[in-house]
C-alpha cells in the first residue's frame, strides 16, 4: 500500500492518499473543525486528485472524511480573517478542487459518514456514487452566509432533486437525514455506519474489476447528457455577496443570528 500524506500549516490537518489494490483512497483529516477545509486544503485536494491519475493501477477513487465527518465544507471563520477578494479567490480553489474529482477520468465513489455541508456537500455530489451511513447530513445553508450560488453549484444538485428541492435546501436551509438524502436520490447507497467502509471498499473493488474502457465511456457520454448546459460559470461570477457575506460571516464567527439587510435594484 501507497501512502501520500499532505499535511498543512495546521497541524491536525492533512488530506492522505493511499493507493491499494487499484483503489486510491482519498481522506480529508481536521477533526478539530469538522473536516473544513481552507482555501490551501482546496489546492491540496485539487493536486491530490490530479496525483491520482499519474498510477496507472489506480482504477477507482474513494473519497472520504475522517471520523464521523464527510465535511463541513469551507472553512468559515478563515473568511472572516481575509478580505473579500481573498475569499473570492478561495472560493475559486474550492471550485477548482471539486471540479478536479468531478471530472477525473475515472470513477469516484463519495464514502459519507457524517455532515456534507455547502461546499462538502458539492464535493460528494461531484462523486459519480454516494455510499451514506445513518449518521449522514446533507445541505447547502448558504442562506446564512451570503455565499451567492452559481448556476454550475446548483446544477450538481439540480440534476438529482430537480429544481424546487434544490431552491427549498437554499430557502429554507434544510438539512437532510440519511434517509431523506437516500430516498430524493443524494445518496446511492445507505448502510450501517458499522459496515461503512468495508461496503466502499467492497463497491470500490467490484467496479475496478469491469472494463476500463466501458467505464471511461458510460462516465463520459452521461457527462455530455448532462452537462449541455451552454453557459455554465466560468469564473465571471462571483461567489460571495460583498454586504451580505461580511455580515453573515460576521454572525457565524459571532454566533448570532445575522442582520441582513433589505435591498431592492434600481
Amino acid at each position: 500500500m501507497r501512502i501520500d500524506i499532505s499535511r498543512m500549516a495546521d497541524e491536525q490537518a492533512k488530506i492522505t492518499l493511499q493507493e491499494t489494490g487499484g483503489l486510491a483512497i482519498i481522506t480529508i483529516h481536521r477533526p478539530h473543525k469538522r473536516n473544513a477545509l481552507t482555501a490551501n486544503m482546496w489546492n491540496q485536494l485539487a493536486e491530490i486528485g490530479q496525483k491520482v491519475l499519474k498510477h496507472p493501477k489506480n482504477k477507482v477513487l474513494l473519497l472520504r472524511g475522517y471520523g464521523e465527518q464527510f465535511t463541513a465544507g469551507s472553512d468559515i471563520a478563515e473568511f472572516n480573517e481575509i478580505s473579500l477578494e481573498e475569499a473570492e479567490h478561495a472560493f475559486v480553489l474550492m471550485e477548482k478542487a471539486i471540479s478536479t474529482i468531478e471530472n477525473l477520468p475515472l470513477p469516484t465513489i463519495g464514502v459519507i459518514n457524517g455532515p456534507a455541508m455547502g461546499a462538502g456537500l458539492e464535493l460528494a455530489l461531484a462523486c459519480d456514487i454516494r455510499i451514506g451511513s445513518e449518521k449522514a447530513r446533507l445541505g447547502i445553508p448558504v442562506g446564512k452566509l451570503g455565499i451567492t450560488i452559481n448556476n454550475k453549484f446548483a446544477k450538481r444538485i439540480v440534476d438529482l432533486v430537480g429544481p424546487s428541492v434544490t431552491k427549498e435546501l437554499v430557502y429554507l436551509g434544510r438539512i437532510l437525514k440519511a434517509e431523506e438524502a437516500y430516498a430524493l436520490g443524494m445518496l446511492n447507497y445507505l448502510v450501517s455506519e458499522s459496515e461503512l467502509d468495508r461496503y466502499a471498499f467492497r463497491m470500490g473493488k467490484l467496479v475496478a474489476s469491469m472494463s476500463p474502457a466501458s467505464l471511461l465511456a458510460v462516465k463520459q457520454s452521461v457527462n455530455e447528457c448532462t452537462n449541455s448546459t451552454p453557459a455554465l460559470w466560468n469564473g465571471s461570477t462571483p461567489f460571495v455577496d460583498k454586504q451580505d457575506f461580511s455580515e453573515g460571516v460576521a454572525a457565524f464567527v459571532e454566533k448570532r443570528a445575522p442582520r441582513f439587510t433589505r435591498r431592492t435594484n434600481s
